[in-house]
């Protein structure tokens, strides 16, 4: 009796194994099936980012620690001149006023891109989508259209000037044109549907449970906006500083268009130091600042949006 139990035990024992082994196999053979149409298509995606990003971007961190040439080329001995040459106070105070202007610019865009995709979310689908729609019409031409067309309307005899001085409001034409105001105006036109679209995005997305909660408990509208709805949206109010502020940071052609050279921001500098003076180098190195920039505001975002559903957990 004990024989036959042993043996019985032995074959189940055996039984099992072969049962793991066998899914095993059909693990990793499901695994290899399903490897060909992640690689299909991720594979593409894959190559071409590591080809024309990641490759170029590794090439820009390497020239930067370059030297130029009297020929203004690249000569290959390390250095790290070019960073410390970003602290001189001239190019400081150029880095100094593309922040302002790229935090002016975001902060008007979320005070007036916030109560805009709040009015859009609390509309009904089809009424939102056509909103939304005209916020991106203007996509539809061209944008170096668009900032001629503000410079025409901010000229001494534009029709900015000629309106506020027919209804008394000035005395004599504005002197607006290749200001920091005017450049401010262009970012924000540039900039403010991508300020639009994540907090709509995010507000659309809010449960109204929370807001009728509030509500019941007796709180004030701007008690609830301030304490409900403006934490819970909070990814989406970052989401919005990060797509307004860093390519506001970096933006060139828009202090080329309305600027007229006198307004000069981090980007055209670095547009100068690559087309104009040659000092690919040295323009490296502000690019690298951008990119830099760049990761510490992403690296924010996702800080921001782990604190969030900490809280909401």
């Amino acid at each position: 009796m004990a024989s036959a139990l042993h043996v019985e035990g032995g074959f189940k024992m055996k039984h099992t194994k072969m049962s793991s082994e066998i899914s095993t196999l059909e693990r990793t053979r499901n695994r290899k099936r399903n490897l060909i149409p992640a690689l299909t298509m991720a594979g593409p995606v894959t190559i071409w980012m590591m080809v024309f990003v990641l490759l170029p971007l590794i090439y820009v961190v390497f020239i930067s620690f370059m030297q130029r040439n009297t020929f203004g080329g690249i000569d290959y001995h390390f250095t790290t001149a070019n960073y410390t040459e970003i602290l001189q106070p001239v190019y400081l105070k150029v880095i100094w006023k593309s922040i302002k202007l790229a935090f002016l610019t975001t902060a008007i865009c979320i005070l007036i891109g916030y109560p805009l995709a709040y009015y859009i979310a609390r509309k009904p689908s089809k009424l939102a989508a056509k909103l939304l729609m005209l916020i991106m019409i203007p996509f539809w031409t061209n944008t170096l259209v668009r900032l001629y067309s503000i410079n025409l309307i901010g000229q001494p005899n534009g029709f900015l000037s000629s309106f506020l001085m027919k209804i008394g409001m000035i005395s004599k034409p504005l002197d607006i044109l290749y200001s920091d105001g005017i450049v401010v105006v262009g970012l924000l036109i540039s900039m403010l549907p991508f300020a639009i679209l994540p907090l709509y995005a995010s507000i659309e997305k809010l449960d109204k449970a929370y807001l009728e909660a509030s509500s019941d408990l007796g709180a004030r509208p701007a008690v609830t906006f301030l304490r409900i709805t403006v934490p819970l949206t909070l990814p989406g109010i970052v989401a919005s500083v990060i797509l307004v502020f860093i390519p506001s940071l970096g933006m060139y052609y828009v202090p080329e268009a309305l600027g007229g050279g006198k307004v000069m921001l981090i980007g055209s500098l670095i547009r100068n130091q690559f087309l104009i003076t040659k000092n690919w180098p040295f323009g490296a190195s502000l690019s690298i600042l951008l990119v830099l920039i760049t990761l510490l505001m992403l690296w924010l975002y996702t800080r921001i949006a782990k604190l969030d559903e900490m809280e909401v957990v």
